[in-house]
């Protein structure tokens, strides 16, 4: 790899997994950017204007992975050069380092007197508990499982390895706390994500009925359930996201499924508010697409694990189901069509999420750790 980037004189950087569209961890970046107005941004990889302007007015620097071809897009492949590549950014000039990471971000070297303030959104799903759902023999066949089960099994070694680098972490809910505790042997505070609840309103009653999933197209997200429970319902699903999982989605999807890709946020916002309910068919390590669908003041159906248990009040703001079958989730989806939700308490409910509540927060949370500096 070329010689490592030392740039300029800092103090603060912010380190990120990869720059390639708008999620919930971006809206993290935003608030630490608004925490931090100085620091730089380091990420893996920046496809140039898939970020909002806030982000891509800051000065941000990619390690070598993204200058390989289609990295912005087919950056899971390339997964095997991230330990070296995090690793190949320099921060001896940097007193504060915060990850915000879900993938390797968290295992930069950071300098011997820094702090690492690491923003956990899930310990690397790939290496731990989802392997199966990536990479299972019928995407890979089994020669290929094979060989990622051997690659996958050093980087889940390597992500063990590197978690005494961060002297902090912060997890985005219980559920990621927990995982935190398991994989990397660590306690971790709990602050759930901000939600742009100025942004996410309420507007005009939902006609005609549609259900909605906001999702990335992957795997583990178990949208199949969502598509076949609607399927035994024959009931109108719009499915807003894309990812590599859509050509086997569109497969098995009916004439009452809309692929309806990547919205712009005033699309995505309209979108919510005209939704019967918001169909969460996987267990999430947060789930920040229900919070905003709660915000519009509209209920959500989502099984009862993970982060969902943490964010949907039962009977209140939705429903919850503890069994991941299509026939369950199709008679919750059912039931929360046939119920009177009140949109008002739902959204009153959502607000506890806020951005401000977030950056309060995270400053008192910088604040201490930077009193806890090593000399």
């Amino acid at each position: 790899m070329p010689e490592p980037d030392r740039g300029g004189p800092r103090r603060a950087v912010i380190v990120h997994d990869w720059l390639t569209g708008m999620r919930g961890g971006e809206r993290v970046l935003e608030s630490l950017l608004r925490l931090l107005p100085d620091a730089d941004v380091l990420t893996l990889i920046h496809w140039r204007g898939s970020v909002s302007p806030r982000i891509e007015q800051r000065r941000i620097r990619q390690s070598p992975v993204g200058r390989l071809p289609g990295a912005h897009r087919f950056y899971r492949h390339y997964l095997p050069a991230f330990p070296a590549a995090i690793e190949w950014f320099d921060l001896d000039d940097a007193d504060l380092v915060v990850s915000t990471s879900h993938c390797a971000a968290k295992a930069v070297v950071p300098a011997g007197r820094a702090v690492h303030v690491c923003y956990c959104h899930s310990p690397m799903r790939y290496a731990w508990d989802q392997f199966d759902a990536y990479f299972g023999a019928d995407r890979l066949g089994r020669v290929g499982r094979g060989a990622a089960r051997h690659v996958l099994a050093a980087l889940a070694r390597w992500d063990r390895a590197t978690a005494p680098r961060v002297s902090r972490f912060v997890a985005n809910s219980r559920h990621v706390a927990a995982r935190i505790a398991r994989y990397y042997n660590r306690t971790a505070s709990v602050l759930h994500p901000p939600v742009d609840t100025a942004f996410f309103t309420p507007g005009p009653a939902p006609a005609p009925p549609c259900f909605l999933v906001v999702s990335a197209l992957v795997p583990y997200k178990r949208l199949d359930r969502a598509i076949d429970a609607a399927r035994r319902l024959n009931a109108p699903l719009r499915i807003v996201g894309s990812g590599p999982d859509e050509t086997r989605l569109r497969a098995m999807a009916g004439a009452t499924v809309e692929f309806a890709g990547t919205l712009d946020a005033g699309a995505l916002r309209d979108a919510y508010r005209r939704a019967t309910a918001l169909v969460l068919p996987g267990e999430e390590d947060f789930g920040i697409a229900p919070v905003e669908a709660m915000a519009c003041g509209r209920p959500v159906v989502a099984l009862a694990r993970g982060g969902a248990t943490e964010t949907v009040v039962p009977g209140l703001t939705g429903l919850l189901v503890e069994d991941a079958s299509a026939d369950t989730l199709a008679e919750a989806m059912q039931e929360a069509g046939a119920r009177s939700f009140d949109a008002t308490a739902i959204r009153r409910h959502a607000e506890s999420f806020g951005t401000a509540r977030f950056e309060s927060a995270m400053a008192a949370i910088l604040d201490d750790a930077g009193a806890h500096r090593p000399c």
